[in-house]
């Protein structure tokens, strides 16, 4: 397998991830996700997709850890939209301080995914001001990391959730 697809999986596809990845000291991210992009969408089900999700990435910070990774080293990303239901998506959002709270930096990508298309009715190109709502929840719940599509756009509503979820430094 391919280091971009291990990587997407949490490294669990590649038994050489995480050594290569202590000893080249580079950031990563782990995202979870219930496999390869090809099935990730086929019987999607949880019983506690917040648990089930903070769980694994808990698993998979660990394992990274143990194979030599610094802490420091390592975002989590809760795969908003890979292998999730409408939803799962919205109860990760609403309880990502659960994953917040192993921590690790948080990225979320939100921008433009299909799951906002199906609460607002707007097709891909149209999903900007459902885009910033979701960042700015992410960021008020304690992502430190957001992936967009439009960064001139949201640059502002970035700024401004930042600003109230953790305070204006002065400078």
């Amino acid at each position: 397998i391919d280091v971009e697809s291990a990587a997407a999986v949490a490294f669990r596809f590649d038994n050489g991830m995480l050594p290569w990845l202590a000893r080249a000291g580079v950031p990563a991210i782990a995202m979870h996700t219930l496999g390869p992009p090809k099935t990730m969408q086929r019987d999607v089900h949880y019983d506690d997709v917040v648990a089930e999700v903070v769980g694994h990435l808990a698993d998979r910070a660990e394992a990274a850890t143990r194979a030599g990774v610094e802490p420091t080293q390592l975002a989590l990303d809760p795969g908003i939209g890979f292998g999730k239901r409408l939803e799962d998506n919205l109860a990760l959002l609403r309880h990502l301080d659960r994953l917040v709270a192993l921590g690790h930096p948080v990225l979320v990508g939100t921008s433009r995914k299909a799951f906002l298309g199906r609460i607002t009715g707007r097709p891909v190109d149209e999903r900007l001001m459902g885009t910033a709502a979701s960042v700015a929840i992410a960021i008020a719940k304690g992502a430190r990391l957001v992936r967009v599509h439009d960064p001139a756009e949201l640059r502002d509503v970035i700024a401004v959730a930042d600003a109230i979820a953790n305070g204006v430094s002065s400078g």
